[in-house]
């Protein structure tokens, strides 16, 4: 059964507008309105321990994660994350994303039922620059942070999908105007 939340979470994600009756989601890129401001959560990481510091919001139609990186005191990373209970829809092979940034590098994070720890997910990093443009990130592509993980990237298993600013000292500003499954 899809619940309310669950289907708030995908359409953010262009994932189900709308669900067919089988339940399967239609996949195409769509952009994010200041509605969807609720289904994404900032994470930083001071719940390690760490010193960066950041923040998320929705502006002009995207979502914009700005902060400063710091890898003192063993941190290193800033982050706006949804949450996407029903996975991504099946047969999906790639995320596709329309951003901009100050010319760091980012990286999409995906956790999925295979990723209990919080420090475990799968990482794929993309380039940005001034323009915005259109990044197409394939599942396969996606790299496990550590050995304890197995597999590749199923899209009925993600949950979450994280935007995030990590692993080195830099200042982050990168916006995410459409995220979605091809």
């Amino acid at each position: 059964m899809i619940t309310r939340r669950a289907l708030l979470a995908a359409a953010a994600l262009g994932l189900a507008r709308p669900v067919h009756a089988q339940g399967h989601a239609l996949r195409e890129l769509s952009g994010m309105t200041p509605a969807t401001a609720l289904d994404w959560s900032y994470l930083g990481d001071a719940v390690m321990g760490g010193v960066s510091q950041g923040m998320a919001r929705i502006e002009a139609g995207a979502l914009r994660l700005t902060g400063t990186v710091s890898t003192a005191n063993r941190g290193g990373f800033i982050q706006a994350r949804i949450a996407l209970p029903g996975g991504l829809p099946e047969g999906a092979t790639a995320l596709r994303l329309r951003v901009r940034g100050n010319g760091e590098r980012y990286f999409i994070h995906l956790r999925t039922t295979r990723t209990a720890l919080p420090w475990q997910y799968y990482q794929q990093g993309f380039d940005t620059g001034p323009d915005w443009a259109e990044v197409v990130l394939p599942l396969t592509g996606f790299a496990a942070s550590g050995r304890l993980m197995v597999g590749a990237v199923r899209p009925e298993e993600v949950r979450s999908v994280g935007l995030v600013a990590y692993g080195r000292d830099h200042v982050a500003d990168v916006s995410l105007a459409a995220l979605g499954a091809v």
